[in-house]
């Protein structure tokens, strides 16, 4: 069985302290969305959600144990950064500068470094209007953090809407030039955390070109047509259907996704849809607005039950799927994307919208 809600009757954002979590926030409205956000890590740790009959469920991946954020449940709801995704070998050139960042996975830069925001321990405030509510978490992000260069300032939102959105907003200034790619790194179950995998969800993606990635998750060449492949999402597909397509496999090793895709929207600052996740077994829907210009998809193929739910369930292979919004991996490294540099005198701003309804 998941979980049922923290109590919580609408109002403004109640804060428990946890050692484990820093601070626990609990936000909602009565008979809509209701969210938990914990400082370390600014990370979404529950949101419950209605299904076609008005029962609400946890439909976010957490470990039982709050204070377990390290090795495979480190980043499960986190935000990560200073940048998201892969860097390779942790080297970049900025401005005719070479920066080393430190590094872990296979020798490369993965969420930010060893010692990422998903580590650390926000500070919080809370924000309620008759409309919203929710909190905003802040970070300072010293020069040379990580090896990233520039004193950065960050700022996170999770906001909560009557409408039973949950807007993710992303805020940062520096005092020099340096990348930032921020996102948040839930894993979603629209059954409900810990009801099995995500096998019969349907997953459609607003994308036209994915980015193929070698052995280590990184890529290489240009980002290519998903028309024939099995990065084709452009129509609602089970998920079992796309894994299954014979000969067109998206992972030879772990199987599924986790792959970046390249969204219609361009990633011109405006909110256009990305993705729709659907569970035909509760009619549970959520769609993925943002105003980034990639979508990373990763359906937990490498899971292997070492994660404890909050539910009491270990957390296998597909049994949950993140959909990060982004800039593309790597970018740093490659002049053809989307630039991820921020300089003095610039404001990084970023929007993510999870707009939850049902169906059927």
């Amino acid at each position: 069985m998941n979980p049922s809600p923290p109590p919580f009757t609408g109002g403004p954002p109640v804060c428990r302290p946890d050692p484990a979590a820093g601070q626990r926030w609990t936000f909602g409205f009565a008979g809509g969305l209701t969210a938990e956000v914990h400082t370390h890590g600014a990370r979404l740790h529950g949101l419950w959600a209605p299904d076609r009959h008005g029962r609400t469920a946890d439909v976010v991946l957490a470990p039982r144990d709050p204070g377990e954020t390290t090795a495979a449940a480190r980043y499960f709801g986190a935000t990560v950064g200073r940048y998201a995704n892969r860097i390779a070998h942790g080297r970049f050139t900025l401005d005719g500068t070479p920066y080393q960042l430190t590094t872990q996975e296979n020798g490369h830069c993965l969420h930010g470094g060893t010692d990422g925001f998903d580590t650390r321990t926000w500070e919080a405030e809370s924000v309620h209007t008759p409309e919203r509510t929710g909190v905003l978490l802040h970070l300072r992000s010293p020069d040379g953090d990580q090896g990233f260069p520039g004193n950065l300032d960050a700022t996170v939102g999770y906001l909560i809407g009557r409408n039973d959105e949950l807007t993710l907003t992303y805020a940062a200034v520096t005092d020099a030039a340096t990348p930032v790619n921020l996102t948040n790194h839930a894993y979603f179950n629209l059954e409900g955390e810990g009801a099995g995998t995500v096998l019969d969800h349907e997953l459609t993606v607003d994308a036209s070109h994915y980015t193929p990635v070698d052995g280590d998750l990184l890529p290489h060449g240009e980002h290519l047509p998903v028309s024939g492949t099995a990065f084709d999402l452009r129509r609602p597909l089970r998920l079992s259907e796309a894994l299954a397509r014979p000969g067109r496999r998206p992972m030879a090793v772990g199987g599924g996704y986790d792959h970046n895709f390249v969204l219609a929207s361009g990633g011109d600052g405006t909110l256009r849809r990305a993705a729709v996740l659907h569970a035909p077994v509760t009619g549970r829907r959520m769609e993925v607005f943002t105003t980034e210009p990639g979508l990373q998809v990763y359906t937990g193929g490498q899971f292997e039950g070492t994660v404890v739910g909050k539910s009491g369930t270990p957390y296998g292979a597909g049994a949950g799927v993140a959909l990060e919004t982004q800039h593309f991996p790597d970018s740093p490294n490659r002049p053809g994307d989307p630039s991820t540099v921020l300089r003095p005198g610039e404001e990084y701003r970023s929007m993510t919208v999870l707009r939850f309804g049902v169906r059927g």
